[in-house]
């Protein structure tokens, strides 16, 4: 298998991260292992979670995936495993981080207890890479960045990374950091994927000028591109049926963000184009996240080990310059079906 670098960073790692997002909401603790397991076997070193998954957050569940990976774990080499976590911070008002109770920030004092307690349900006294779930548009980057090297140089944290972020957000931060001489962002953990391919806009330039990786979630945009949603019919179980009976209208507001008459246009001229070159159509979106040159590792997700079947062929798969062109022909004719 092939493996990357992330940024600048000495984390070497397979081209697919394993998401946990949905261990503790959509599958229990026996699958979540089935799916690490089985993710594991395959070649995969590189784990993502978060202290607020599973998701949607909310107060009752915060947290469980975080131990769930914790109890994991135990069962494998630590040294075998390249662990990505994330601080949740304010969360641009997509909700309030249950963890820690009442709104939060990133600052010196919510980033210290909020690490202190990811250690804790990963049961681990180093973190690989730690994220900023998403940016603070309040707290100075300099506070935020000073906080985050100080746990750098304490051995609790290896790297540092952001998330959800701006292509000015990413190069004022690391401007910044380079100027207080603290430890820069190696990574941004943004939405990437053939229905979202808005990251080459501007953050891609970003990224290959000063060699920080993209480690892309949701590279079949939630599950929408496999085709399970219609405009008529969602499945009781998926994510965006459950997103839509939530209380956050934030989280309401994904689902149509997610699912709509574009995305679903789009759905099916990709998986026109993956049945024509007789190729899964998760197997083909997954090897395009891949294939960009930015791109340190794609995040992918499940509910059940066997969902991983078609995700995890795309190891073995190049796509040749005829598919490539045939997907930038429907990125042009239905452009940014997310918005």
């Amino acid at each position: 298998m092939e493996f990357r670098y992330i940024g600048r960073s000495g984390l070497r790692v397979s081209p697919l991260c394993m998401g946990t997002m949905t261990f503790g909401s959509q599958c229990d603790k026996t699958e979540a292992f089935a799916i690490m397991d089985k993710a594991y076997e395959a070649g995969i070193n590189f784990f993502d979670t978060a202290e607020l998954y599973p998701v949607p957050p909310n107060e009752k569940t915060a947290g469980i995936t975080e131990s769930i990976v914790g109890q994991w774990l135990k069962t494998k080499p630590r040294d075998s495993i390249i662990l990505a976590t994330k601080v949740a911070g304010a969360a641009n008002g997509w909700f309030v981080p249950p963890i820690r109770h009442g709104l939060t920030a990133i600052d010196r004092f919510h980033i210290q207890r909020a690490v202190e307690g990811s250690l804790k349900r990963l049961g681990t006294d180093y973190i690989d890479l730690y994220q900023v779930h998403w940016p603070d548009t309040i707290i100075p980057i300099e506070e935020s960045l000073e906080a985050l090297d100080s746990l750098v140089r304490s051995g609790k944290v290896r790297y540092i990374g952001t998330s959800n972020d701006s292509a000015y957000g990413l190069t004022k931060a690391n401007e910044r950091a380079q100027f207080f001489g603290f430890k820069r962002f190696e990574s941004i953990q943004n939405n990437f994927s053939l229905l979202n391919p808005r990251f080459l806009d501007e953050l891609a330039h970003v990224c290959k000028e000063e060699k920080i990786s993209l480690l892309p979630y949701s590279p079949l945009a939630g599950g929408v591109l496999t085709g399970k949603y219609n405009g008529e019919f969602f499945p009781k179980d998926a994510r965006f049926s459950k997103y839509l009976s939530h209380n956050n209208p934030r989280v309401k507001a994904q689902a149509s963000r997610f699912v709509n008459s574009k995305t679903l246009d789009a759905t099916a001229r990709y998986q026109a184009l993956a049945k024509e070159i007789g190729m899964d159509v998760t197997t083909l979106a997954t090897a395009w996240s891949m294939h960009h040159d930015f791109v340190a590792s794609s995040i992918i997700g499940a509910t059940n080990a066997k969902q991983l079947d078609a995700t995890l062929k795309a190891l073995h798969v190049k796509l040749d310059k005829s598919t490539l062109d045939a997907i930038k022909d429907i990125q042009n004719e239905i452009l940014y079906p997310m918005g």
